[in-house]
């Protein structure tokens, strides 16, 4: 057996990340999907305001895919509740580093913009 080696790239080196390729790896960070339940999921967490379309979602799985921040997923749900032509998709660690890292990107850029009175102050703080 084989141990894999730490992935040596640099997470920054990807920031900032689009606001499509962002919500696809949140949507991914707790589970393994296919393609339309990340649609759905983005809308949800946006509440409806980013709507991915099949061209932005799929051109965007294939560059994830092509960074490998994604990898298709061999585990599929029980086959009666699911269609076989279906793929899921799932964050690798790197992804993983580079979603956290984005994260951390936009809490500074949030922690500025109260600091300039452009939102409120959080109460306590």
């Amino acid at each position: 057996m084989f141990q894999l080696k730490k992935e040596s790239r640099n997470p920054e080196e990807f920031l900032p990340l689009s606001p499509a390729t962002f919500h696809i790896l949140l949507a991914l960070a707790d589970r393994d999907r296919h393609g339309y339940h990340i649609m759905q999921e983005v809308e949800r967490h946006t509440d409806g305001k980013l709507r991915l379309g099949p061209g932005t979602l799929y051109g965007s799985i294939k560059r994830l895919l092509a960074d490998r921040l994604i990898e298709e997923s061999d585990e599929r749900p029980d086959a009666e509740l699911d269609d076989e032509r279906r793929r899921y998709y799932r964050l690798t660690e790197f992804g993983y580093r580079v979603a956290a890292a984005e994260a951390e990107r936009l809490q500074r850029l949030v922690k500025t913009a109260r600091a300039k009175s452009l939102i409120p102050k959080v109460q306590g703080r």
